[in-house]
């Protein structure tokens, strides 16, 4: 019996910290909101161009406004106050969600509006996503840090498997349709910002750079001269540039299922269920002190579900496989948050967290970029199966190329060298 508990995740962040609970409950109901926006877009692109390079020009324009603001997004956030710049970013947001819905009720298929309204939310995201992650460690004991990212990883799982099953099954019914899933979106905003909103006040950094360029090339510098942040870097830019294919979903599900809704929203949903599996039994994580090695064996297996995928033909093989994706990205994400978090002084943490999200986010758009191309150039089969097959040979590439990376030793219960004077103070509800 203790042996299966220590197999469980542990959620003792939500029940010892009533502001990291409300945070937790506000973002997994906007997340799901989100799910139902993130399946809606695509599937709209689909149906308006019937091309997989149109899908995967969603990723541009994500992309563009990812890189070029999520940096400078990071400066802003180790300067001003973190819960009044997410407030306001998630009213915006809510806002951006509210014209997808306005553009599908009014019948509009207009895909340049599409891309634009995508640039707008991912401008938003680009500064909103990091600087939520900063809560994390302000609120939580370095001790709690692993368990409080596993959780927040459920949360993401919870989004990716309710959430796309549930957005099929809407725009499966004619009367509801993808404005459907837009208007929810917007609406379900209000639970992120309520836990937002209740958050206590948190340690501000001292000393805090102006943002601007000269504070975000203060962050680049400190992550180049770390061999651990630069490893965690390219072991996900590897995973998501060459070894994530969503921009084939819509194309694979068309060719192979005929391009029901309901099958689409079963592929993105069998992710999230091996995520959710994975996150459920995630109490072995705290144990895992050469972070480096693991994550690179999570890429490798990632890397190898998707070449799989591209190659089944039954739909449970195509699910189960999309399942062992989704279980290998979970301890990848937490394996690189902890690293990451571990490494970084709160004086740069939202640099670095920023720069985090950056290489996460656009390299997945760059991800979904190259792997529509090159779908539309030879295959949708072609394009996965080569890109899983890299993502493969990359990650031993990068445990060769990077040695300190695949040594590197830090039990998250213990500060890193470089967090010395900056241990997060754990919140409690007054």
């Amino acid at each position: 019996m203790v042996r299966a508990r220590r197999l469980l995740a542990d959620i003792g962040p939500l029940r010892d910290c009533a502001p990291f609970r409300r945070l937790w409950a506000g973002t997994t109901l906007s997340g799901l909101g989100t799910a139902l926006t993130m399946f809606a877009v695509p599937l709209q692109v689909y149906d308006i161009t019937h091309s997989p390079f149109a899908v995967g020009a969603i990723g541009i324009a994500q992309m563009v406004p990812t890189i070029a603001i999520g940096l400078l997004g990071g400066s802003l956030a180790d300067a001003v106050d973190r819960r009044r710049l997410v407030f306001v970013l998630g009213c915006c947001s809510a806002g951006v969600s509210g014209a997808l819905a306005a553009q599908a009720f009014a019948g509009l298929r207009v895909v340049w509006l599409l891309y634009a309204l995508v640039a707008a939310q991912a401008s938003l995201s680009a500064v909103n996503a990091p600087v939520r992650q900063t809560f994390v460690p302000g609120l939580l004991s370095a001790g709690q840090l692993p368990a409080g990212l596993a959780l927040n990883r459920l949360s993401f799982q919870i989004m990716l498997t309710v959430g796309p099953a549930l957005a099929g099954l809407i725009a499966a019914v004619p009367a509801l349709g993808l404005r459907t899933c837009y208007l929810v979106d917007a609406v379900s905003f209000g639970a992120s910002l309520y836990g937002v909103a209740r958050l206590p006040v948190l340690p501000r950094a001292a000393n805090a750079a102006r943002p601007g360029p000269r504070a975000v090339a203060e962050g680049v510098r400190f992550i180049l001269r770390s061999p651990v942040l630069a490893g965690a870097f390219l072991a996900d830019l590897n995973a998501t540039v060459f070894g994530l294919p969503i921009a084939l979903f819509p194309a694979i599900n068309a060719e192979r299922f005929g391009g029901n809704p309901r099958t689409l929203g079963l592929f993105t949903a069998a992710i999230g269920v091996g995520g959710l599996v994975s996150v459920a039994f995630s109490g072995p994580v705290k144990h895992v002190v050469r972070q480096g090695r693991a994550m690179l064996y999570a890429v490798a297996i990632w890397g190898a579900a998707f070449a799989g995928f591209a190659v089944a033909r039954a739909l449970w093989l195509t699910l189960v496989l999309l399942a062992i994706a989704g279980a290998a990205d979970t301890f990848t994400v937490v394996f690189r948050g902890t690293i990451v978090q571990l490494t970084t002084p709160d004086q740069l943490r939202g640099r670095v967290t920023a720069a985090d999200y950056v290489v996460g986010a656009g390299g997945s758009q760059l991800g979904n970029i190259e792997a529509g191309a090159l779908g539309s150039l030879t295959s949708p089969t072609i394009s996965a199966l080569s890109g899983g097959l890299v993502t493969i040979a990359g990650a031993a590439i990068i445990g060769l190329a990077l040695p300190a990376f695949l040594r590197h030793h830090a039990r998250p219960s213990e500060p890193a060298e470089h967090t010395a004077d900056a241990t997060p103070v754990a919140a409690t509800e007054a």
